[in-house]
């Protein structure tokens, strides 16, 4: 696409910090860098968010993750963990409509970042569990 940011950094039309690239992916460090070492993995295919993959992309993009996860927290003995966010859609977060995942590392608890999980388990029975196993499995193409 001619105005996504992230397809011009594939092309060279902006420079990037590229940690790694195949025929597929574009690894490189993001530039807001949340935390030392927060990296970007893109394919090169122009998609929008996970609902435009097919598992082949799927299977090009992903199985990069332990390769390059496993790199960056080879950089920095102080690592403690790691996490991997892909966010899907604007109510989700995602800022960039190209598809892209961050290898964000985690330093102590007191890094930069931070995540939030509601717990609305109170509200959940077995009933409501069940429609919704129902319903997502109803979904799901072989």
């Amino acid at each position: 696409m001619d105005d996504c940011i992230f397809c011009k950094i594939i092309k060279g039309d902006i420079p990037s910090y590229t940690v790694y690239e195949d025929d597929d992916v574009k690894a490189f460090l993001d530039i807001t860098q949340v935390t030392p070492g927060h990296t970007l993995l893109v394919p090169k295919k122009h998609v929008a968010d996970i609902f435009e993959y097919d598992e082949t992309l799927a299977a090009a993009v992903f199985s990069k993750l332990p390769k390059i996860a496993k790199a960056i927290k080879a950089i920095n003995g102080d690592i403690q963990g790691m996490n991997i966010v892909n966010n899907n859609g604007q109510v989700a977060y995602q800022s960039v409509f190209h598809s892209h995942i961050h290898l964000i590392p985690r330093y102590s608890s007191e890094d930069d970042f931070s995540m939030k999980f509601g717990d609305n388990s109170a509200v959940y029975g077995e009933t409501q569990y069940e429609d919704v196993q129902k319903a997502i499995k109803a979904n799901l193409k072989a």
